[in-house]
């Protein structure tokens, strides 16, 4: 259980420590701008997609530690896992396209566009949720019931980490 913990801890203490330096420039911006445009961060496509790989390497890496599969299984499970994270991959790239509009308008943003940011990031939290339901049927053919619950348990607290992390960084849409 310690060890199950320390890697947890690990994870949201990095996740933390790369979220913080890549968003600090937002932070910093939000603090001192003036509306700008020389003040509005700098977050390139290449840091999110850095820092993206690093946190689906240390989930995968988690999951291993955290859900005690038979080789059996495992030879079972990690192709569904990998599905599943490509098709996650693929609504993430909307939540990662939400948050550095969000970034790059901060200080101009009008009422229009925080409604249409609001409903993009509720469109993809509608999206993740939808397929992990998808995906329980194909998760229960190679896992048991039980295991199954692990893994979203799992899959579901890192996923709040890595979002509270990041969200935490950006400053409030009425302090602009």
């Amino acid at each position: 259980m310690y060890k199950k913990l320390l890697i947890v801890t690990l994870l949201f203490v990095a996740s933390g420590s790369a979220t913080r330096r890549l968003f600090a420039q937002t932070n910093s911006a939000a603090q001192s701008s003036s509306g700008g445009a020389q003040d509005k961060p700098k977050i390139t496509d290449q840091d999110i997609e850095l820092l993206r790989q690093d946190l689906r390497s240390q989930k995968k890496q988690i999951v291993a530690a955290n859900l005690k599969l038979t080789e059996d299984q495992a030879t079972r499970f990690w192709p569904v896992y990998d599905q599943y994270i490509g098709e996650q991959t693929k609504i993430h790239d909307q939540k990662y396209a939400v948050i550095k509009e969000f970034a790059t308008s901060w200080g101009t943003i009008s009422d229009a566009q925080a409604e249409d940011l609001t409903k993009r990031a509720l469109a993809v939290d509608d999206q993740l949720a939808q397929l992990r339901i998808k995906y329980m049927p194909n998760f229960l053919k190679v896992l048991p019931g039980k295991q199954v619950a692990t893994f979203y348990q799992i899959d579901r607290r890192l996923q709040m980490m890595v979002d509270l992390q990041l969200m935490s960084q950006l400053p409030l849409v009425q302090s602009q």
